[in-house]
């Protein structure tokens, strides 16, 4: 019976530096050199998740930006990617205009490469937000000083739309456009405090569950074991044949979980990935 391993980044796999520890990397490849198939499933973009298993060997394709896209790190090149319907898209930045609503848009070129563009005015913060990833090989932004991009005539490669600002800015957009079709988005608050507002639209097939159901079948596992800790991570917790929450994860993921494992600061899910192979499951 061949196992698909998934796991959450933040919280679950990265430790309390936000980062991949020697030790769940030597453990994880340990369990790929016995077998294993190993992936992750989060909001991260390829630049980041490169930068963050770096040291782990790769051996199945990872699914990113919340499941709008599945990415072959060996390869460099998309598997399966859920792009924006083009009228919708068009629909969205329409609306976004209307309400004085700057926002980033991402898309995906021919070439690979992730292009993101921007609808207005910059604040510091969405600066910011540039400058710390605007030197990866991964993607690419087309954002003058104005802050108003010039855009693709076509829209049809449209990933994500994503907005960090002001929440009474913010969530008038979210209460218009959330009951749309065609579409899911995303309201949250961040690290950036209740005053800065995470706004995050995707194509309505682009999700973490659906994303984890077609890599199981592209690689043809038979079985799914899935890590999380946070509420964004019950989708693939539901699917998943072994749904293992790690113990610093919220109570909602604890109790939807089949079991609780140690924290992530601990090496908990690549120890128990190892055990799992071991006993072979």
């Amino acid at each position: 019976m061949s196992t698909l391993y998934v796991s959450d980044l933040d919280g679950t796999l990265l430790n309390a530096e936000s980062k991949v520890s020697d030790e769940s990397a030597a453990l994880i490849n340990s369990a790929i050199a016995d077998g294993a198939l190993f992936s992750v499933a989060t909001a991260r973009t390829p630049a980041t998740v490169s930068r963050l298993l770096k040291d782990v060997h790769i051996n199945v394709p990872l699914i990113v930006m919340t499941g709008a896209a599945i990415w072959d790190m060996a390869r460099n090149r998309y598997l399966h990617v859920a792009f924006h319907d083009e009228d919708i898209a068009r629909r969205l930045l329409e609306t976004y205009r209307r309400h004085s609503l700057s926002t980033f848009v991402y898309t995906l070129g021919e070439d690979n490469i992730i292009h993101i563009y921007h609808t207005g005015p910059m604040s510091d913060l969405e600066w910011k937000f540039v400058d710390e990833r605007k030197d990866s090989p991964f993607k690419e932004f087309h954002i003058p000083d104005t802050g108003c991009s010039v855009f693709p005539e076509r829209l049809d490669r449209v990933l994500l739309f994503y907005n960090m600002r002001p929440t009474p800015e913010v969530f008038p957009v979210y209460e218009e456009i959330r009951s749309l079709p065609g579409i899911r988005p995303v309201f949250y608050h961040d690290i950036f405090g209740e005053e800065t507002a995470i706004m995050e639209v995707f194509g309505e097939g682009a999700s973490k569950a659906e994303a984890v159901r077609i890599l199981a079948d592209m690689i043809n596992a038979d079985r799914v074991v899935a890590y999380g800790d946070n509420v964004n991570d019950l989708p693939i917790l539901g699917i998943a044949d072994d749904a293992v929450a790690v113990s610093n994860a919220v109570a909602e993921v604890k109790n939807a979980a089949d079991r609780v494992i140690g924290p992530n600061t601990d090496h908990s899910v690549a120890r128990d990935i190892v055990r799992l192979t071991t006993l072979g499951r």
